[in-house]
């Protein structure tokens, strides 16, 4: 078999296989035989779609001069196992929904076969997207590359191992309270939480978790990652939030070298205490962004705390209004979720959702005179497995404060995007995170990539995949 570089860029993968060094199958029978040896340590794949896999790039050799003009042409991705796929069990990572089979594509997955990419599988989630972590449920532990002890976080955690480990460049992922942003930051990708419309949900549902959740994009680098959400992104006609498309491609930004921005800087809250690790790495990104030519002020704002309520309740409640036929085999810890948001009455939602629009609105007026905001992107490093939360009664006490810089941005709809941070005194990956303007994913990967290209975590690898081949 042909040998690739398992940690490619997608980028640079789809422009080999342009110019006929490369064909789509060989690309798509290397990722299966690595899924096959390597997945079953790692556990970022909770099915595994080979004949699809190869159905589809057969499909692109054979409409080769046509095909090669797509965005993605030839180039292997994951969908989450939450978003539906017509004939391809989604199971939502719960016993209650183990064999079923959505009658259709989600949109997303339609435009990305459309865009030339070819569907590796679905990847681990824990049940309905309810835990930090990814495990519980139907699904495996996602394992985090950088130390298989530890939990490659949630729920996009399989998408964020799967990148890590150089299972495939790219992976989709969703994010109603940091869930693609906290893997990517455990795991040492990009991922970005797209602004509020960004992308569309249709045409299985119009919203989720109350406009908190959005689907997006995971990859290895800044680049790939705005490269996969230009085909991700507009909205469907009837959707119920639009986010105005911009008149350049996304991965355009990634090449502009921003100066002289204002940018605001956020590194404490009163949910709970930041790690020092946490705290020196955030310390050391801010001072890369100064070193770039911006100017970055502390500000005493704390959205966590201000939002907390809101979130707590209406995340919850958008657990409760899964139909699960039987709770007994669901998560004890995600049946605390279930069991909390069943408590709010339908006055309690709609006034819970108007309280929490006019926080968000107070947040990004006060952070209008910024060009961006820095923060960590969690308040802890990655967990051990089975660590988190300490018992199941607790978790909705103690999940809030490792998220509390993540879930105020799925309230306000801002874009934010994680890049690698540093690392632990144990070597476990930190995350960076940049939040943008409302609809403001333009400047905010140009001045993400900026970042990356400054430091050089991108180039390193999880030893012990690094050298699997």
């Amino acid at each position: 078999m042909i040998s690739i570089d398992p940690f490619v860029e997608a980028y640079d993968l789809r422009d080999l296989i342009r110019r006929g060094e490369l064909r789509p199958v060989e690309v798509a029978e290397f990722f299966l035989s690595r899924i096959e040896k390597l997945n079953p340590i790692v556990g970022a794949y909770m099915t595994i779609t080979a004949d699809r896999a190869l159905e589809d790039a057969r499909r692109l050799e054979s409409a080769r001069s046509e095909a090669m003009r797509t965005p993605l042409y030839g180039v292997v991705y994951s969908l989450k196992d939450l978003t539906p796929t017509r004939g391809i069990r989604t199971t939502l990572g719960s016993a209650n929904f183990a064999d079923s089979m959505p009658p259709e594509d989600a949109i997303i997955a339609v435009k990305m076969r459309e865009a030339g990419g070819i569907l590796l599988g679905k990847t681990s989630t824990p049940e309905f997207g309810g835990r930090p972590t990814t495990e519980g449920g139907l699904c495996g532990i996602a394992h985090n590359p950088w130390n298989l002890d530890y939990n490659a976080g949630g729920s996009s955690g399989g998408a964020a191992a799967q990148i890590a480990a150089g299972l495939g460049p790219i992976a989709e992922g969703s994010d109603g309270g940091g869930s693609i942003r906290g893997p990517s930051s455990n795991c040492g990708v990009v991922g970005i939480k797209p602004s509020r419309g960004r992308l569309t949900y249709a045409p299985h549902r119009g919203e989720a978790w109350g406009g908190f959740a959005t689907r997006g994009p995971i990859a290895r680098t800044v680049r790939d990652a705005a490269m996969m959400l230009d085909v991700l992104s507009g909205a469907v006609i009837g959707d119920p939030y639009w986010a105005p498309p911009h008149p350049r491609p996304f991965v355009d930004a990634a090449a502009l070298r921003p100066s002289g921005l204002r940018l605001a800087a956020i590194g404490e809250t009163k949910l709970g205490p930041v790690d020092p690790d946490v705290a020196a790495a955030f310390e050391s990104s801010c001072a890369a962004m100064r070193e770039l030519g911006h100017r970055v002020e502390l500000i005493a704002l704390d959205p966590g705390a201000m939002l907390l309520e809101c979130a707590r309740s209406l995340i919850c409640v958008g657990i409760a209004a899964i139909p699960i036929t039987d709770l007994s085999t669901v998560d004890p810890v995600v049946r605390e979720m279930y069991h909390d948001g069943k408590k709010l009455s339908a006055a309690d939602y709609v006034n819970l959702c108007a309280t929490m629009h006019n926080i968000a609105r107070s947040i990004v007026q006060e952070l209008d005179r910024f060009d961006a905001l820095l923060m960590p992107t969690m308040t802890m490093p990655p967990m051990r497995n089975g660590t988190f939360p300490s018992r199941p009664d607790r978790y909705l006490d103690e999940l809030w404060t490792w998220i509390a810089f993540e879930y105020p941005f799925n309230a306000t709809g801002q874009p934010a995007i994680t890049v690698p941070g540093g690392f632990s005194r144990n070597g476990l990956p930190i995350g960076f995170q940049i939040v943008g303007r409302p609809n403001g994913e333009f400047d905010l990967i140009a001045l993400a990539a900026a970042y990356e290209e400054a430091r050089e975590w991108k180039h390193l690898r999880p030893r012990d995949f690094a050298d699997s081949n």
